[in-house]
């Protein structure tokens, strides 16, 4: 970015200055010689930035129009998304100039964001998902209107999109904890600090899990172990269900394979009905 004439100007004095030969050129005066020069050399340093900030500007257009964007690009995009505020025009961004942080931030309701390739056909899958009160949830049938427009607008010629913006997947557990009776009670609860470390644990994991990242059985397990009076953490059965994309109601739970990608992008469980613990 092209500096202003002033601070271009006062580099030059400063160097004037340590410069034992020029001690001459002392003159205060806003007008002499001396400063007169400096000022027109700076000015034409001035002048010299801001065509190379326009070069840059001229290059940085013509590569953004001819490189085709990736997936990773989409869900930068995703993310940088503003509910309420329109895109500069013929452009893929904001002008914030002006708006106030909190402003700016608060108006990027998507939090977490996926992009991938579909396997049946040639398009994108974005999946989306808000932060309300710690908790994932999907944003407002109004504002998935506004983002599908948003990328309408800023997404390659031909490059289709669908848009996930699903309830959580619900995740079913069944599971047999083999528990010290000495540290955790029959239903679970620590004896010497209270709670229910297991299904605190539970929670902690999928708290963890990255958007649209494996759930994994076998890590499930190894977190679980490491809780003090759990000996054996077996799971007996783990199931999930997601929204069907044509009802948009959830569907029949399907039985989880050593791990599993949630559709919505998150799993939420169901209850801990299923743990029993025993000795």
């Amino acid at each position: 970015m092209a500096r202003d004439i002033e601070q271009i100007q006062a580099e030059i004095i400063r160097a004037k200055e340590t410069n034992s030969e020029l001690d001459v050129l002392n003159s205060t005066s806003s007008v002499a010689i001396w400063r007169l020069i400096t000022f027109v050399i700076a000015y034409a340093i001035y002048t010299l930035e801001k065509l190379f900030d326009l070069h840059k500007a001229e290059t940085d257009t013509k590569i953004s129009l001819l490189k085709p964007h990736t997936a990773r690009w989409y869900r930068e995009k995703t993310l940088a998304f503003q509910y309420g505020s329109p895109l500069v025009k013929d452009t893929d961004y904001y002008n914030n100039t002006g708006m106030p942080a909190d402003l700016i931030e608060n108006s990027k309701i998507i939090k977490y964001a996926a992009v991938t390739e579909a396997e049946a056909d040639s398009r994108l899958i974005v999946k989306i998902a808000t932060e309300i009160a710690g908790s994932l949830k999907p944003i407002t049938a109004a504002q998935k209107g506004s983002f599908e427009s948003y990328l309408a607008e800023i997404r390659d010629a031909g490059v289709r999109t669908s848009v996930i913006n699903f309830l959580p997947d619900k995740l079913y557990l069944k599971m047999r904890i083999y528990r010290d009776p000495l540290l955790l009670d029959a239903d679970g609860s620590s004896i010497a600090l209270g709670g229910k470390p297991v299904e605190e644990a539970i929670k902690q994991y999928l708290k963890e899990m990255p958007f649209n990242g494996e759930l994994i059985l076998a890590h499930l397990v190894d977190k679980l172990q490491l809780i003090p009076g759990v000996e054996i953490p077996h799971v007996d059965s783990a199931q999930s269900s997601w929204i069907d994309a044509n009802t948009q109601n959830y569907g029949t739970p399907q039985e989880i394979n050593v791990r599993q990608i949630p559709v919505s992008g998150y799993f939420e469980i169901v209850d801990f009905n299923g743990l029993s613990y025993v000795v």
